[in-house]
């Protein structure tokens, strides 16, 4: 899959192209029914797909302090869109230049001039342009005028439902903020998940008697918060059984949010290596407690209450 990144990459080889736009956060059922659809357009067409998104996501940009928790960051969208036989990412930084961009300049310029997108397939919800003042009747509006000189045509994408609900972000992103682990996977069509490379941490959780595989969570927020049985999926796709743990440690004086786990019966070195942690069930929210000793002994019940977890579903 090829990636994008900048305008200025945007050159005449990239044109023709059947298209979709959005923020594909959590990349969920919904979001594979879209590509589904698209995938059948551009077979129908004999174009590449092409997926457009934006870093950071719109409204990080406009309203940082009350953006909603991001579900996965660009790199995990890339390798979910990937692995979903998408030829082409578009991932475009949001700043003033888009976001004072006229929603008729988005389509004209942007989309058919530098893309060459001649079939969009989007959803009726779909805001875009200055003020947020193009929507989808626009684009129907502006597809009958250029589609004559463009070959530009629009479609509305489809919606899916799970028990009479429409599957999204954000009914994904409250699950997991309540913790219905089993529900949001569901909806994902997975467990969900938060991948990069192991850093190199403070050595808190090895004091503890628990070393801990810390990753980066790159994100302004986060969905979930406290204790999970995990597995750690490995650069070679095997599974170890593993307890997580996302919070600031408070106990500790932390006061930024990161993700750390503690592999079962395993000691080889991660550093660099690129992991993926799998969230299977909350155990319990992140808390301050009284002294140091008691951390350690509710960190050990946690180990154990994950361990037999593992066992209950050998």
């Amino acid at each position: 899959m090829e990636l994008i990144r900048n305008l200025s990459d945007l050159q005449s080889r990239y044109h023709e192209c059947v298209a979709t736009i959005g923020n594909f956060d959590g990349f969920h059922l919904g979001h594979q029914v879209v590509l589904k659809q698209l995938r059948s357009r551009a077979d129908e067409l004999n174009l590449p797909v092409t997926v457009m998104v934006f870093e950071p996501q719109p409204v990080e940009f406009f309203e940082p302090d009350n953006a909603p928790s991001r579900l996965t960051r660009w790199r995990e969208k890339y390798q979910l869109l990937r692995d979903h036989g998408v030829d082409r990412m578009i991932c475009l930084r949001f700043g003033a230049q888009l976001a004072t961009l006229s929603a008729e300049d988005f389509v004209v310029d942007l989309l058919l001039e530098k893309v060459g997108v001649r079939h969009l397939l989007i959803g009726d919800d779909f805001r875009f342009g200055q003020g947020r003042k193009g929507d989808f009747d626009l684009l129907c509006d502006l597809s009958q005028k250029l589609s004559k000189k463009h070959g530009f045509k629009v479609e509305r994408s489809e919606t899916f439902l799970i028990d009479g609900e429409r599957v999204s972000s954000s009914r994904i992103r409250i699950l997991l903020e309540n913790g219905d682990l089993d529900q949001a996977a569901r909806l994902l069509g997975r467990h969900y998940s938060i991948s990069d490379r192991v850093v190199h941490g403070n050595k808190q959780g090895r004091a503890l008697g628990f070393p801990t595989a810390n990753i980066e969570l790159r994100r302004l927020k986060t969905a979930l918060n406290g204790i999970f049985v995990a597995n750690v999926v490995l650069e070679d796709r095997s599974r170890q059984p593993s307890v997580a743990y996302i919070g600031t440690k408070p106990t500790l004086g932390g006061t930024r949010s990161l993700l750390e786990a503690h592999l079962f019966d395993y000691s080889d070195n991660l550093y660099g290596k690129f992991i993926k942690v799998e969230f299977l069930k909350k155990l319990r929210d992140d808390k301050k407690f009284d002294s140091f000793e008691t951390l350690k002994e509710q960190i050990a019940k946690d180990a154990q209450m994950a361990r037999e977890y593992f066992l209950d579903n050998e």
